[in-house]
């Protein structure tokens, strides 16, 4: 049961629900970064439909779902508790995700593209040979991706090794995969259609421009 996000992709809370003081709604974080600054590889129209309107249907979402599910908990209805997770899974995952994605870009200026380096890199090379190498296969992999979902670097803790993985829709990809995330690229629609139209792999191929390895190795640090 997804009654809680993981402190590190929290938005910032504000009233409580009705969870009784045991949660709080979620809300859109602010991104660190103006809606064109990652242009001309995400165009800021895209960004801010993307950031305003995408991510926050899933917050809206999410809060509806676990206020309902507040409820079904002090009526002790455990067929309504059941009923809501595919909700929680999806909008839950949703924010997750999305707070993770804003995370992972950055403009040029503040390095976004600049290539990771240090342990990472050197964990990146020993697994799929090169940086070029790595970034080709998780393009085939995502680029393949039926429908709506997400692309993925990961930390697979128990054996020590990074891993590309895809989730479909909104899935997260620790509760689905076991992986910590470290990297992840949406692949819906609706965050590369207006700019890149039904063309999945220009939209992977540019986004590598804007990436924000920092914030990747200092996930993969972390863990490793």
């Amino acid at each position: 049961m997804l009654r809680s996000l993981p402190r590190a992709f929290a938005a910032p809370i504000a009233r409580p629900s009705a969870f009784a003081g045991a949660r709080f709604k979620h809300t859109l974080p602010a991104l660190p970064y103006a809606y064109e600054a990652l242009e001309p590889y995400i165009s800021g129209k895209i960004m801010e439909i993307h950031h305003s309107k995408h991510h926050q249907a899933y917050i809206n979402g999410l809060n509806a779902a676990e206020e309902k599910l507040g409820s079904a908990f002090q009526g002790k209805d455990v067929s309504e508790e059941i009923a809501l997770q595919s909700a929680i899974k999806f909008n839950g995952g949703g924010h997750i995700n999305h707070t993770l994605f804003w995370e992972n870009l950055a403009p040029k200026s503040s390095g976004g593209g600049k290539k990771p380096e240090g342990n990472l890199l050197k964990e990146i090379e020993k697994t799929w040979g090169s940086l070029d190498k790595f970034i080709e296969k998780f393009n085939a992999q995502t680029a393949a991706v039926q429908g709506s979902g997400w692309g993925w670097l990961g930390y697979n803790k128990d054996f020590k090794r990074l891993e590309i993985a895809t989730t479909a829709n909104q899935d997260p990809l620790k509760p689905t995969t076991g992986l910590i995330p470290l990297l992840g690229i949406d692949v819906w629609e609706h965050a590369y259609y207006l700019q890149y139209k039904n063309v999945r792999p220009d939209y992977l191929k540019a986004i590598w421009e804007v990436v924000n390895w920092k914030t990747v190795e200092a996930r993969f640090n972390k863990h490793h």
